[in-house]
């Protein structure tokens, strides 16, 4: 092993001790004496203390120190170190010792540092989520307790309904009887399941969508020249006279995102290949009220009402509430321009786009209370529509059909309704339906232009709604339903038509 530095400072500063011991004891030997040390007798045993100068005993450094001279005259003594000689080894096993408790100190202060670290973005994790928890016990509730809540609202409605028609009827009839005991019946029932699970709620949904049709047609069958049609009119038929009515809305539920994104679209695929298919589509924007970016797919509606089995799929480039999907294809406003594009929903990616001609957008020309909706994109029987406004038309709502595949235009009409001044609007059998505020709780569909007779005219069709602002309206041609975005909320209503004179 090789000997330390402090070591041989050690054993340098063991023999200088030494040596000055020896050369300070006793007389000078007679010059006849050859000696290896000056003042040692070549033939005795030293054991004599140091000089007087006070240094001490050199027998407490040496013991049994003997000497003797050899032929040639040479002095040559045996040392024999004693118990009280440097500890070279233990000092050796010291440092390494230290130097191992050196090295595992290094290791825990690196540990040390890395549990700081891992604390400090614990306690920034711990922030956030304390944050997040406070604004859900402030404003949110858990979904089944929302959708018991609305199908209370529902009931009621329908026990309001019910004691109208009494009334119409001037007195009893046993149709009317049967359906208000049902009423009452449901109403119990939501009670008890309201402790149970949201599988419940889709079956007791169920039970209300038949209770509803049922009032439905005695609504419709209260006078016999009623000249109404109920929206079981065959899919994707125009033999009637046009939008009469609505019905009360319907709240399917709160968007999949939550209560903060209150603008976005829903509806149903309409597919002219395949009218029967079942596909439902939602798209929240994001909470800036412009980009939409996430949106999901439901193959039924038991599906978006238990919020399970869905397609969430994403883009990042479309702009505003006025999205339409048709034959399996989703037509945008692309982000910060005039364009439409057109996505394919099998694989989310974009077909085709095109530049709608002098079309307005950015907010020039949007709906009122309702931003970044300059292009609104619809889908009625006839197929694929955009309404939309131009500098030349000074704001007022130009409509044009599109070839849903290359997304050309194929032919425009000019009307002479100002698009700001309606809150939505949405096509019919090739007829644009505008609605406006009338206030809080209640929509107007107040004008409409006919695009096969050029003709145009004043509506007076109340639509109530849940909450303050509708940001969207599709319409459905499969179940003649509007699907409307009520700030946050997903309402239908069921449209009734006139029906023509045989």
């Amino acid at each position: 092993m090789r000997p330390s530095l402090s070591f041989l400072l050690a054993l340098l500063f063991f023999l200088g001790q030494a040596a000055g011991d020896l050369w300070d004891v006793g007389p000078p030997l007679p010059s006849s004496s050859t000696s290896f040390f000056p003042g040692v007798d070549s033939s005795s045993s030293y054991s004599s203390g140091r000089s007087s100068d006070g240094r001490g005993s050199v027998s407490q450094l040496f013991s049994n120190v003997t000497g003797s001279v050899d032929d040639r005259g040479t002095c040559q003594c045996s040392v024999s170190l004693p118990d009280t000689t440097f500890p070279v080894d233990r000092v050796e096993r010291l440092e390494f010792t230290a130097h191992v408790l050196s090295e595992k100190f290094e290791k825990e202060l690196s540990k040390v540092k890395e549990y700081v670290q891992l604390i400090s973005v614990y306690e920034k994790k711990l922030l956030n989520l304390t944050v997040r928890i406070e604004i859900m016990e402030k404003d949110s509730i858990s979904y089944t307790e929302l959708d018991f809540a609305l199908i209370k609202v529902e009931v009621k409605e329908m026990e309001k309904l019910i004691i109208q028609l009494k009334e119409s009827f001037g007195g009893s009839s046993e149709i009317v009887d049967q359906l208000e005991v049902e009423i009452r019946n449901m109403t119990l029932l939501v009670e008890k399941l309201e402790t149970l699970d949201k599988n419940n709620v889709l079956a007791i949904r169920r039970e209300i969508v038949a209770l509803k049709n049922k009032l439905k047609e005695c609504e419709a069958s209260k006078g016999e020249n009623t000249p109404l049609v109920h929206p079981s009119l065959t899919p994707g038929s125009c033999g009637h006279g046009g939008v009469v009515n609505v019905s009360r809305p319907s709240v399917v539920q709160l968007n999949w995102r939550g209560f903060s994104y209150k603008y976005g679209a829903w509806g149903r695929d309409h597919s002219s290949q395949h009218p029967n298919k079942e596909l439902y589509w939602v798209a929240p924007l994001n909470t800036d009220g412009r980009l939409l970016e996430y949106y999901r797919l439901y193959n039924s509606m038991d599906d978006l009402l238990l919020y399970t089995n869905a397609r969430e799929l994403r883009i990042t480039y479309g702009q505003g509430s006025g999205t339409a999907v048709y034959n399996n294809n989703m037509y945008v406003n692309l982000y910060n321009s005039g364009n439409i594009a057109r996505i394919n929903l099998t694989t989310n990616r974009v077909a085709v786009t095109q530049t709608l001609p002098d079309a307005a957008f950015n907010n020039r020309f949007s709906y009122a209370n309702v931003a970044w909706q300059d292009i609104d994109i619809a889908v009625d029987e006839k197929g694929l529509w955009v309404i939309y406004s131009t500098e030349a038309s000074t704001g007022n709502m130009v409509i044009s059909k599109l070839n849903d595949t290359t997304l050309q235009v194929l032919n425009t009409w000019y009307t002479k309704q100002y698009k700001p001044s309606a809150s939505n609007a949405f096509m019919v059998c090739g007829v644009l339906y505008a609605t406006r505020t009338l206030n809080t709780r209640a929509e107007e569909i107040f004008y409409y232009y006919d695009t096969n007779t050029g003709k145009e005219g004043k509506l007076d069709i109340v639509m109530q709604k849940m909450q303050e602002k509708v940001q969207s309206i599709n319409y459905s041609p499969f179940d003649r339903k509007l699907y409307v975005y009520n700030d946050g909320y997903l309402l239908n209503y069921d449209l009734f038509v006139l029906q023509k004179p045989q």
